[in-house]
């Protein structure tokens, strides 16, 4: 037989493994203390139904399904799959080599055209890394850099397969505050100046072929603002301080249909009845407690839990720090967040609230409420089961599941903790002995 035709069909039948998806599984995980992610507290002795790849049941008293495989999640825990409400995964292999970090436009002459899937790795190991946490979907943003628009992030799953992409555009990022007035000049007023000439010039770019002759923005980027100024893509403000979230809440007296979500808001609740009253989500670093510029002066720790008492939709996440740089470290936040109500004059979150703003709320804040970031009937198969409380910095995923397929969640990280946990060191070269 001639090998090199075996060799080509077992480079394709391989080919074929990897890119071919893996079925959903029909499990019931029984016994566990269970959170569905909507804000309720977790209830014990729970089973949650997954069925094709979706959540047919949850909840205390539920039987399963005769036949189903079964796990059983005695002594542990089961949250829907965690959600990053901002970050860069995918974007970069080592942040600080340029040649593989798209997590910005750079110098480019573009900046709202920017679409991120464009520059998604799937197989990137921060993804590993991230879903191993615990982390099955994820608001995937350009940071701004040339221009105070950073792009068009997208919303993705973080399965073991290729196609990670759930919804492509769906929001724009723009930085304003000192961010923005450093690109854009060296102040707030020429932000300003260029955020709403951007939105005015988005607004007469549809069904002209020429653009007019004193226009700022290229053509690529006016169209790319169009859905903005529609109200048909929501528009992510990255702003900290209370005066500037006032400044873009007045957008909308003359873009009416501005979809905004606030992103940063360090002192977001200064603010808070204002944003609650407009209906504006917020996306907050979780313990901003100390100023680090001119811009969050009133920072504190209770920033997110005075928000969310005033009514405000608050999921925990940033363009910078923190969960944008380390998604799977958001369970972490969100613990810190509920450990705040034993301070004395602090306002935290409950355990319950304090999940939902790394479940429901992000899914909800990215346009899939009810279907991600929830164990809910019709939601997708999302599943974790923790070895204990996820909100405790100890506790780890055992299985995760995404859309009802078990994922792997071994890693770069993993095997090398293996590889070194019983090294045998003996047969060491000469240069590792002291």
């Amino acid at each position: 037989m001639n090998l090199r035709r075996v060799t080509g069909f077992a480079i394709a039948a391989a080919a074929a493994a990897v890119s071919a998806p893996l079925a959903a599984q029909n499990v019931a995980i029984t016994n566990a203390t269970l959170a569905t992610g909507d804000g309720s507290e977790p209830v014990e002795n729970a089973t949650v139904v997954v069925q094709n790849g979706k959540i047919v049941a949850a909840g205390p008293g539920v039987a399963a399904p005769a036949g189903m495989a079964v796990i059983d999640g005695t002594g542990k825990w089961v949250t829907p799959g965690l959600f990053a409400a901002m970050t860069q995964l995918g974007l970069y292999d080592v942040d600080g080599v340029p040649n593989s970090n798209d997590s910005s436009g750079g110098r480019s002459i573009f900046s709202a055209a920017l679409d991120v899937t464009t520059a998604l790795n799937p197989a990137s190991q921060h993804v590993a890394v991230t879903r191993g946490g615990g982390i099955t979907r994820a608001s995937v943003f350009v940071g701004p850099s040339s221009a105070i628009f950073g792009g068009q992030g997208a919303v993705v799953d973080l399965g073991a397969d290729p196609n990670m992409v759930m919804r492509p555009r769906a929001f724009q990022v723009v930085t304003l505050g000192e961010s923005g007035g450093r690109i854009a000049g060296g102040t707030r007023l020429a932000a300003q100046a260029a955020f709403r000439n951007a939105l005015q010039e988005a607004q007469t770019a549809v069904g002209k072929a020429d653009r007019p002759a004193d226009a700022l923005l290229n053509r690529p980027d006016a169209l790319a603002l169009v859905p903005v100024v529609r109200g048909e893509q929501p528009l992510y403000v990255a702003v900290e301080r209370a005066a500037d979230i006032r400044s873009v809440l007045a957008l909308r007296n003359d873009f009416p249909r501005l979809d905004l979500v606030i992103v940063g808001a360090s002192e977001g609740w200064m603010v808070a009845s204002e944003l609650a009253a407009a209906k504006v989500p917020v996306i907050a670093h979780a313990l901003d407690d100390l100023p680090t510029s001119f811009e969050d002066l009133a920072a504190t720790q209770s920033n997110v839990g005075r928000m969310v008492r005033a009514g405000v939709k608050v999921a925990v996440g940033g363009l910078t720090g923190g969960t944008g740089d380390q998604a799977r470290n958001s369970k972490q936040f969100a613990g810190n967040l509920v450990a705040l109500n034993k301070l004395p004059g602090a306002t935290g979150l409950t355990w319950g609230q304090a999940l939902a703003t790394i479940s429901s709320v992000p899914a909800e804040i990215a346009g899939f409420g009810g279907k991600a970031g929830v164990l809910k009937p019709g939601a997708v198969g999302d599943v974790v089961l923790w070895d204990g409380d996820p909100l405790e910095l100890s506790s780890a995923p055992v299985k995760v599941f995404i859309d009802g397929v078990e994922q792997p969640t071994d890693n770069h990280q993993t095997k090398l903790r293996e590889r070194y946990r019983n090294l045998d060191t003996s047969q060491l070269p000469k240069a590792y002995e002291w």
